[in-house]
Protein backbone atom coordinates (compact mmCIF):
# COMPACT_ATOMS: atom_id res chain seq x y z
CA UNK A 1 0.00 0.00 0.00
CA UNK A 2 1.32 3.29 -0.83
CA UNK A 3 2.08 5.81 1.76
CA UNK A 4 2.81 9.18 1.74
CA UNK A 5 6.31 10.41 2.49
CA UNK A 6 6.69 14.02 3.12
CA UNK A 7 10.35 15.71 3.54
CA UNK A 8 11.45 19.13 4.58
CA UNK A 9 14.36 20.80 5.03
CA UNK A 10 15.79 24.18 6.66
CA UNK A 11 19.29 25.25 6.49
CA UNK A 12 20.81 27.55 8.74
CA UNK A 13 23.96 28.52 10.51
CA UNK A 14 25.81 25.68 9.42
CA UNK A 15 23.30 22.97 9.93
CA UNK A 16 20.28 21.85 8.12
CA UNK A 17 16.94 20.32 9.85
CA UNK A 18 15.04 17.46 8.21
CA UNK A 19 11.85 16.98 8.96
CA UNK A 20 9.81 13.37 7.53
CA UNK A 21 6.43 12.55 8.15
CA UNK A 22 4.75 9.47 6.83
CA UNK A 23 1.12 9.16 6.29
CA UNK A 24 0.24 5.63 8.06
CA UNK A 25 -2.52 4.44 10.50
CA UNK A 26 -0.12 3.35 14.08
CA UNK A 27 -2.86 1.01 15.00
CA UNK A 28 -1.54 -0.41 18.24
CA UNK A 29 -4.14 -3.66 18.23
CA UNK A 30 -6.04 -1.98 20.82
CA UNK A 31 -8.37 -0.35 19.67
CA UNK A 32 -12.45 -1.72 18.49
CA UNK A 33 -13.86 -1.06 14.85
CA UNK A 34 -17.25 0.69 15.71
CA UNK A 35 -19.14 -0.79 13.08
CA UNK A 36 -18.42 -4.43 14.03
CA UNK A 37 -16.76 -4.58 17.36
CA UNK A 38 -13.76 -6.46 16.62
CA UNK A 39 -10.19 -5.58 17.28
CA UNK A 40 -8.19 -3.83 14.96
CA UNK A 41 -5.17 -5.43 14.44
CA UNK A 42 -1.47 -4.04 15.05
CA UNK A 43 0.14 -1.73 12.04
CA UNK A 44 3.15 0.40 13.04
CA UNK A 45 6.34 1.47 11.63
CA UNK A 46 9.03 -0.42 13.30
CA UNK A 47 12.00 1.33 11.10
CA UNK A 48 12.78 4.89 9.45
CA UNK A 49 16.19 5.95 8.28
CA UNK A 50 17.45 9.03 6.71
CA UNK A 51 20.06 9.12 4.41
CA UNK A 52 21.82 11.98 3.16
CA UNK A 53 23.71 11.38 -0.04
CA UNK A 54 23.89 8.06 0.05
CA UNK A 55 25.52 8.38 3.99
CA UNK A 56 23.13 7.19 6.99
CA UNK A 57 22.62 9.75 9.32
CA UNK A 58 19.38 8.85 11.73
CA UNK A 59 17.69 5.61 12.35
CA UNK A 60 14.40 5.01 14.86
CA UNK A 61 12.83 2.18 16.09
CA UNK A 62 9.42 3.10 16.90
CA UNK A 63 6.45 1.04 17.48
CA UNK A 64 2.83 0.68 18.48
CA UNK A 65 2.76 3.49 20.76
CA UNK A 66 3.55 6.46 18.30
CA UNK A 67 0.94 8.27 16.90
CA UNK A 68 -0.25 8.37 13.40
CA UNK A 69 1.24 10.61 10.95
CA UNK A 70 4.89 10.17 12.91
CA UNK A 71 6.99 13.10 12.62
CA UNK A 72 10.91 12.62 13.06
CA UNK A 73 13.28 15.66 12.69
CA UNK A 74 16.99 15.51 13.01
CA UNK A 75 19.95 18.63 12.19
CA UNK A 76 23.26 17.60 10.42
CA UNK A 77 26.28 19.50 9.74
CA UNK A 78 27.71 19.79 6.14
CA UNK A 79 24.60 19.22 4.20
CA UNK A 80 24.44 21.59 1.25
CA UNK A 81 21.61 22.69 -1.52
CA UNK A 82 21.00 20.30 -4.09
CA UNK A 83 21.94 17.11 -1.27
CA UNK A 84 19.76 14.15 -1.84
CA UNK A 85 17.59 13.39 1.64
CA UNK A 86 16.60 9.55 1.62
CA UNK A 87 13.65 8.45 3.97
CA UNK A 88 12.83 4.99 3.85
CA UNK A 89 10.54 2.84 6.55
CA UNK A 90 9.54 -0.33 7.06
CA UNK A 91 6.10 -1.53 9.28
CA UNK A 92 5.31 -4.74 10.95
CA UNK A 93 3.25 -5.90 8.08
CA UNK A 94 6.01 -5.96 5.88
CA UNK A 95 5.00 -2.93 4.02
CA UNK A 96 7.55 -0.65 3.00
CA UNK A 97 8.45 3.05 1.39
CA UNK A 98 11.18 5.52 -0.03
CA UNK A 99 11.18 8.76 -0.63
CA UNK A 100 13.63 11.31 -1.76
CA UNK A 101 13.97 15.11 -1.74
CA UNK A 102 17.12 17.36 -2.00
CA UNK A 103 18.33 19.70 0.50
CA UNK A 104 16.73 23.90 -0.33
Amino acid sequence: MARDIRIKTRTSGGSTEILTMVNHPMETGQRKDKKTGKKIPAHYIEKVNIELNGKLVASANLGAAVSKRPMIGVRVKGAKAGDTVKVSWRDNQKESGTQTASVS
